[in-house]
């Protein structure tokens, strides 16, 4: 699944600057399966999966779990399609809509649509490939950086009324609302930005409505001879497990099931990816621990979420995951 290469560009620059040198970024590009050269023009695009690690990776190797927020918040140009329709429309009730119909050309794991109740609008995003929602550090930067870019095209302060997450940071919700300026929840029902229904109004200087119309005309000729990418069995698995948490891990007939899949069809299909059922919710629970671990998550609380009957049950897994302790990963991100 391949997303907008100017947002990876961003991190690493920011990095950069953030460590006084390129040896840091150049580690985390290579534990990514990249480099300068393979992220520079022309390359338009990369994998969700390694922007993804590139953000998680950043924010642990200088100890700050806001620093992809940080760094979305600097976003405010892209070459894509959807951001020159964005450029040109005419204010941000356009600037939305646009995105929400064209959005897949720049990240097709992520869906936005544009709600109305009362005086308050919100952008609710909806994850295409629920997979992903299980990195928290690049959902903070996709949100602070739509942020950005609506301040971009409006050349406005825009102050949304709350940004909402469904993950949880523990005490680390302050460090987000001081950096925010105005109210960051966790542990919401779903992922949002909530504003008031005026700043739809807001207008965008560059707006063209010639422009605008041939770029709208080219992007649905493109929209309809693009197809969706299919996922592998293995994404949509680790789809519906996310969705299964907290506290509960679908057994892997109820998966098959649910794919539409007898349970031996199920099996031979993972194999044939080179997966099993169990490996997937290892790596899955494994992967979870730590970002719940690094956001600051109570170990008893973990051990819930990820559906283990006490906390000793996690910890002994946690160990035969990683090689140690859930208490001694943590003290070495102190």
């Amino acid at each position: 699944m391949e997303v907008d290469i100017a947002r990876i560009q961003l991190l690493t620059k920011a990095l950069d600057q953030r460590t006084n040198g390129t040896e840091a970024s150049d580690r985390i590009l290579e534990k990514c399966k990249l480099s300068r050269d393979r992220i520079a023009a022309p390359t338009t695009t990369c994998s969700a999966h390694q922007e993804a690690l590139f953000a998680r990776y950043a924010c642990d190797t200088v100890g700050d779990i806001t620093f992809a927020a940080q760094t979305g918040l600097q976003f405010s140009s892209s070459s894509s399609l959807t951001a020159y329709i964005s450029k040109y429309s005419r204010d941000l009730r356009q600037v939305i809509e646009n995105t929400s119909r064209f959005h897949m050309f720049i990240d097709p794991a992520i869906a936005f649509a544009l709600r109305l109740a009362g005086n308050f609008a919100t952008i609710e995003a909806e994850w295409k490939d629920a997979s992903f929602a299980r990195y928290h550090r690049r959902t903070e930067f996709l949100m602070f950086a739509g942020l950005a870019r609506m301040r971009t095209l409006t050349q406005s302060n825009f102050r949304p009324i709350e940004i909402r997450f469904q993950h949880e940071v523990g005490k680390s919700r302050e460090k987000f609302q001081k950096l925010a300026g105005f109210p960051v929840v966790f542990g919401a029902e779903r992922l949002e930005i909530v504003f008031a229904v005026s700043s739809l109004d807001l207008p965008v200087p560059t707006y063209d409505s010639n422009l605008r119309a041939h770029l709208l005309e080219y992007g649905e000729r493109v929209l309809a001879e693009r197809r969706s990418p299919k996922q592998k069995l293995r994404a949509q698995v680790e789809g519906l497990i996310t969705r299964s948490l907290p506290g509960t891990v679908i057994h892997a007939d109820e998966a098959a099931a649910n794919l539409g899949m007898s349970p031996r069809t199920f099996t031979r299909r993972l194999k044939e990816e080179g997966a099993t059922y169990r490996d997937i919710v290892d790596d899955l629970r494994c992967d979870l621990a730590q970002t719940f671990i690094t956001n600051g998550m109570a170990l008893s609380e973990i051990a819930y979420s990820l559906g283990y009957a006490d906390q000793p049950a996690f910890s002994t897994a946690f160990k035969r995951w990683t090689g140690q302790a859930p208490s001694t990963f943590r003290s070495r991100l102190d």
